[in-house]
């Protein structure tokens, strides 16, 4: 399903209030067989949702009500929903329009009906639009529609049938006003007797669907390069100059590739197929051979040609090409979000005193260290505790930083050190564990950090506000101690487009994007709760019910006032209301406050029941959170949830595990010390490293080499891998195989198969007929604004599987992603190295005309 806009949730309400109960309850209906879910939990859903309960909160405590839907099943059910009532308001407006012109029959009312997406609604409508400027409109306005259906219907010549007409002084449309046609002679008025016919076959909807059918079947899409000067400006799409292929098969991520090459007026595209057998069925249709006499049957097969070159075919190749886009944007904005989902909830380090290193070689290595909590320390003289040094050319003090840093570690029992992994993070690296070799007192251990977007942040008004008392420069290290620290408290503070998991980001719908991952931050937010009285507006904005105004009070409340004790003085803050604090206070956790329970996941109108269980117990509340054996002790049969809220077995299961964290278990790569560009790798050297995107034709890995390689899919196990989402994810650590370096071009290709999985035939080095095409690595980057692709599909997605296959320019803040499209015919395999190899063995090669 593939949407054309995004609507609001007011949208939304105002689309169901003009939907009768019998369409709503066949959306439920729909909703439940295509989701596989009961109409009963369809209903609840819809209920809660329509009341203003959030996803997050239905998900977590309305369990009972919907029957245990998850978060994602009722993600899924949101969206679906929101687009069937848009499709049924738009399908009741068409019917009112039809009605109201009085085109409105029993087969239009049943394809109405029938329609499946917004396009096809709008195809039903299209040649009952008015359109009082279109040929057919002026020559009605002439009066020339009597000879048009004298031509249709009578065996008469386009000539003869105009044998009565007589030119008119003045012409007026349909509303009364004047327009200057010209139909003084005789060929004018063929041409306007013809647009009359073709306007009027344009109706032949079920026609119209045959051709398209059959057209999408056979049709190519063709790109070239726009012009000669465009060769070298473009060459990331040079793949793409002389490039055809079937457009059913082609891949998502190659289609958005093409599309903006065009964008950027470095390619051209176009639709290529056959126009004689679809003319032909156009005259089998409206029988023209038998159409006499001669001059009307050739008039009437003029006007099928019209029909299909001016009318049908652009039509057909623009809703062809729309619907793959959207597909293909769709595809784009799930792999973003399930990409980031999956950093989102990477594992934090917890509460450790951290120096946050942003390496650089000119303007030298920015340090800063942040304590427990996340804050910045200060000095004996309640000064940050921040540093510069200049260890690398042209300074190469590197003596004088080594001492600089053994002092700050020594001095402020440093747990971990936090290296981003831009420019001389390796660098960086391998001095700072020479100065904890050099100093066994020492317990701390360096983390090289994803370091995507910290520049965004550092300028941001957010860090701004955060740190304003330290300069920009320094503030990127601050966020990179915070992010080994808590990833997802850190991240929410980067617009997700400068963080790097995305593909094509700024070729999609932004509204979809923005919305979708949106609600992916929320989910992952309310999955772990926020301590109110230390999170930030950026991530208190994400919590169920709030937004960045009211999380915004409650900052500003806490400062004025202090820290929160309860949940319940939650409701002093401004413009906090009821259904708000419903929605959100059992996200909110208050450690240390007058009632244990605001610091679990219990929500508030749960605590009489919990109440009720202590009566049981006879123990105070403290004595029993975290108590499996007392918990289990309990008799819950006499127990009744809070109007089927949520099951007391889940008020339970929280009490003996409070405020679980669902995020995993925090470990690091070990990173070889001997490696640390792309010289020092070599075909066969085996490396741990860490997955830092999935994508459809593969994972990409940082072995901290400055740019990520590619595992292929066909080099990710040894059995069959139909979605590299299935087997790994953003932040998992991995091992993996040189099998391919273009030091050249800057790409890696890796495998983690076992050693006797290698190919029979290894070549020297991979061969330039893998281009751009075919690209394996990913330079590093920090600039938000950049162009890099990626693609991959989320493990939630039910799509049947597409062809795999990667893309050849950029697309975000962090990589140049990869892309191995499938074709027709592979190249002889001695024409090829030994990435080509592989991809040949996958069944992968490089589509040429």
């Amino acid at each position: 399903m593939s949407s054309t806009d995004t609507l609001t949730p007011s949208q939304t309400s105002t689309n169901a209030q003009v939907l009768d109960a019998t369409t709503h309850a066949n959306i439920h209906d729909k909703l439940a067989r295509a989701l596989g879910i009961k109409t009963a939990q369809v209903n609840a859903f819809v209920k809660l949702y329509d009341e203003g309960a959030t996803v997050p909160f239905i998900a977590r405590y309305r369990k009972e009500k919907t029957q245990n839907l998850d978060d994602a099943q009722l993600r899924a059910l949101e969206k679906s929903l929101n687009y069937e009532r848009d499709m049924a308001t738009r399908r009741l407006k068409i019917t009112e329009l039809l009605s109201t012109q009085g085109n409105l029959n029993d087969e239009l009312q049943k394809r109405i009906d029938n329609a499946t997406s917004k396009l096809e609604l709008e195809d039903i409508y299209l040649p009952y639009r008015p359109r009082r400027r279109s040929p057919a409109a002026k020559a009605r306005a002439a009066g020339l529609d009597v000879a048009a259906q004298a031509v249709l219907t009578q065996e008469v010549t386009p000539t003869d049938a105009l044998a009565d007409y007589q030119v008119q002084s003045s012409i007026t449309d349909d509303s009364g006003n004047e327009i200057e046609v010209d139909f003084s002679d005789i060929t004018k008025q063929l041409a306007g007797v013809q647009a009359i016919i073709v306007d009027e076959w344009t109706q032949a909807l079920a026609l119209l669907d045959n051709l398209r059918s059959g057209f999408a079947k056979t049709a190519s899409i063709v790109s070239a390069v726009a012009s000669e000067e465009k060769r070298e400006v473009g060459e990331k799409f040079k793949d793409y100059f002389e490039h055809s292929e079937s457009l059913a098969r082609l891949p998502n991520h190659r289609l958005l590739a093409m599309l903006r090459g065009r964008q950027e007026n470095v390619l051209g595209l176009k639709i290529e197929g056959e126009d004689a057998p679809f003319i032909e069925k156009i005259i089998k249709h409206f029988e023209l051979d038998t159409k006499a006499p001669d001059a009307r049957q050739e008039f009437l097969t003029e006007a099928a040609t019209s029909l299909w070159k001016d009318k049908w075919r652009p039509h057909i190749e623009h809703r062809l090409l729309t619907e793959k886009r959207l597909t293909a944007e769709a595809d784009a904005i799930d792999v973003f979000a399930n990409n980031l989902q999956h950093l989102l909830m990477s594992a934090p380090a917890g509460r450790k005193v951290i120096l946050g290193v942003d390496p650089g070689i000119r303007h030298g290595v920015k340090m800063a260290i942040v304590d427990a909590q996340g804050h910045v320390m200060l000095d004996n003289e309640d000064k940050p505790v921040v540093a510069t040094v200049y260890p690398f050319a042209p300074d190469n003090k590197m003596d004088e930083a080594k001492k600089v840093i053994d002092e700050l570690l020594s001095t402020y029992n440093v747990d971990l050190v936090a290296i981003g992994n831009g420019t001389a993070s390796r660098e960086t690296d391998a001095m700072i564990k020479e100065i904890l070799a050099a100093n066994s007192e020492l317990q701390a251990k360096s983390v090289i950090v994803n370091e995507s977007g910290a520049s965004v942040y550092s300028a941001s008004e957010l860090a701004s506000d955060e740190l304003a008392n330290l300069d920009v420069s320094v503030r990127g290290a601050v966020s990179i101690a915070r992010r080994l620290q808590d990833p997802l408290s850190e991240l929410v503070k980067v617009d997700p487009k400068a963080i790097g998991v995305g593909q094509y980001q700024h070729d999609v719908n932004q509204t979809q994007l923005a919305d979708s991952l949106d609600k992916v931050t929320q989910d992952s937010v309310n999955a772990v709760g926020v301590d109110v009285n230390t999170a930030s507006p950026a991530i208190l904005a994400h919590i169920a019910g709030l937004n960045k105004n009211v999380a915004q009070q409650i900052v500003t409340y806490r400062k004025e006032h202090g820290a929160f004790d309860s949940r319940e003085s939650l409701k002093n803050v401004p413009r906090l209301g009821a259904k708000t604090f419903e929605q959100a206070a059992g996200f909110l956790r208050i450690h240390g406050g007058s009632n244990p329970l605001d610091a679990t996941g219990v929500h508030p109108e749960s605590y009489a029941l919990v109440d009720s269980l202590l009566a049981q117990t006879g123990q105070a509340l403290p004595e029993i959170i975290g108590n499996d054996g007392v918990l289990n002790t309990i008799d819950t049969t006499a127990l009744a949830a809070n109007d089927d809220n949520i099951s007391v077995s889940a008020i339970i299961e929280e009490l003996a595990k409070p405020a679980r964290d669902p995020r995993p278990e925090f470990k690091t790569a070990n990173f070889r010390e001997d490696v640390n560009s792309i010289k020092d790798l070599a075909e066969g050297m085996q490396l741990e490293g860490v997955v830092t995107n999935v994508t459809a034709f593969g994972c990409f890995v940082d072995v901290g080499v400055h740019q990520d390689g590619l595992v292929h899919i066909s080099q990710m196990a040894n059995d069959f891998v139909a979605d590299p989402m299935n087997r790994v994810k953003p932040g998992d650590i991995v091992s993996v195989r040189v099998i391919s370096i273009d030091e050249k071009r800057g790409r890696i290709g890796f495998s983690m198969k076992p050693e006797s999985e290698k190919p029979a035939r290894p070549a020297a080095k991979a061969a330039e007929s893998i281009g751009n095409d075919e690209k394996v690595s990913r330079p590093r980057s920090d600039n938000a604004n950049s162009n890099r692709p990626n693609s991959s599909r989320p493990a939630t997605d039910k799509r049947p599987s597409k062809p795999r296959g990667n893309r050849p320019d950029k697309d975000n803040a962090n990589s140049n992603r990869s892309k191995a499209p499938k074709a027709d015919k592979a190249e002889a395999p001695s024409k090829m190295g030994t990435l080509g190899a592989l991809l040949q063995e996958a069944g992968v090669t490089k589509t040429k005309k």
